[in-house]
């Protein structure tokens, strides 16, 4: 199973509740309320975003965070990277060899950059904006008929 880390999912969350409110300057202690992610790592995950140029501080009395820009131009393989780094399925890929048992007669290795950039196309294909639109609701196809 590919997942996620536990502080990605939640910076898109944090994100998600940012773009639903994009007049206002958030608190970390707001997002908390907003979202119930416990305060402490929200308000790390804000900095982190900050940081990464997702989102501005604003210091003072009547400060907090906001979107540095527009939800639709901002995508989750870009939250994903501000708090992950790259977007790599293994080790090998993403510079990390030294944790591969494998290293130096992986046939396999030069194959994976591919499906790297198909997975982070993918993630960069989804915006912000997209996530905080309502979502559809789900329809099932009726199964094709087999034929004889």
């Amino acid at each position: 199973m590919i997942r996620l880390t536990n502080l990605a999912d939640y910076a898109v969350v944090v994100m998600a509740a940012a773009a639903r409110e994009p007049a206002a300057k958030l608190s970390a202690t707001r997002v908390a309320d907003l979202t119930l992610i416990p305060a402490p790592t929200v308000a790390k995950l804000m900095g982190t975003l900050a940081r990464g140029g997702l989102l501005t501080a604003t210091r003072g009395a009547s400060g907090g965070f906001t979107l540095s820009r527009d939800p639709a131009g901002i995508s989750v393989a870009e939250i994903v990277e501000a708090v992950d780094g790259p977007i790599a399925l293994t080790s090998c890929v993403s510079g990390d060899v030294q944790d591969c048992a494998m290293e130096g007669h992986c046939a396999i290795r030069g194959h994976w950059a591919p499906i790297n950039h198909a997975v982070r196309a993918a993630l960069a294909a989804v915006s912000l904006a997209d996530l905080v639109k309502p979502a559809a609701a789900a329809t099932r196809a009726p199964a094709p008929a087999l034929a004889d």
